[in-house]
């Protein structure tokens, strides 16, 4: 199924945490000299206009990086990703960069850059804003067909961006497998995978299911702006990461909550917890 468009949801609270999440590891990953691997599973179109048909039909970013564009952060983490929205706007928000967009941001030029996205008009898209950079590959692949072609890479760390839409229920069972694979090929990478919150009891199914892979070092991030409300549809959003940075859990304990009096909406809910030990 290729209908999902990301360009209806760009910017959104789900958005907001994964690119915080995302910024903090690449910048983590940046501190040593030697280069690392982005490789990014269902990268979109890359780079969205907030005044698009699209975006204006849904308007969700106003309810996410809409509160935050102008918004002085103390938190170094939060800060970073507020700035690098900034830094591609001018003065105003009008654009909202997707997972690659930031990667193209933050990697460094001996860094490389991997991207897999399966759907006919987002993949050419994406594939222009990458044309003159070198260390780079993106293929209109299926995100686990790309696992199979594209790690390990010749760098030796890395972060792997996992972010399915979830429109079918057995692409939960499809990561759960790819993941295996993608971390039997390449171990020593921090893996970020991204989760909507709609249904409380799914969200704990597909968790412990990860955690019963026996994969060692996974913490949990989450945060919703809204209440836990079957039928309601996605109140938060949450990223699994494997191989966290060891500064990661309380980085995003003191990002959170500062966005939280910024975002939330009703009853809302940070959780942050080693889910399974190193």
């Amino acid at each position: 199924m290729l209908s999902y468009r990301h360009s209806y949801h760009a910017g959104n609270h789900a958005d907001v945490v994964k690119h915080l999440v995302q910024v903090a590891i690449l910048n983590y990953l940046k501190l040593k000299d030697k280069p690392f691997c982005y490789h990014d599973t269902h990268a979109g179109a890359g780079f969205y206009s907030l005044h698009s048909e699209q975006a204006q039909k849904t308007a969700e970013y106003q309810t996410g990086i809409g509160r935050l564009f102008d918004y002085q952060a103390k938190s170094p983490e939060l800060a970073a990703y507020i700035e690098l929205v900034r830094s591609l706007n001018d003065g105003s928000l009008e654009f909202y960069p997707g997972s690659p967009k930031i990667a193209a941001q933050l990697c460094r030029p001996g860094d490389t850059i991997q991207a897999t996205e399966l759907h006919p008009a987002d993949h050419p898209i994406l594939a222009s804003q990458f044309v003159q950079r070198r260390h780079c590959r993106i293929e209109k692949m299926d995100a686990w067909h790309g696992i199979k072609a594209m790690l390990p890479p010749l760098a030796k760390r890395g972060l792997v961006l996992i972010d399915p839409p979830y429109e079918l229920k057995t692409e939960y069972q499809d990561l759960v497998k790819g993941l295996q694979q993608a971390y039997q090929r390449f171990p020593q990478a921090t893996y970020a995978i991204w989760y909507p919150v709609i249904e409380r009891s799914a969200v704990e199914a597909f968790l412990t299911a990860i955690a019963n892979t026996g994969i060692r070092n996974q913490l949990r991030i989450e945060y919703s702006p809204l209440s836990d409300s079957e039928g309601f549809g996605m109140t938060g959003s949450g990223m699994l990461v494997i191989n966290p940075p060891y500064t990661l859990k309380q980085q995003m304990q003191q990002a959170l909550r500062e966005l939280d009096p910024l975002l939330a909406q009703q009853h809302s809910q940070i959780r942050i917890e080693q889910r399974v030990e190193e």
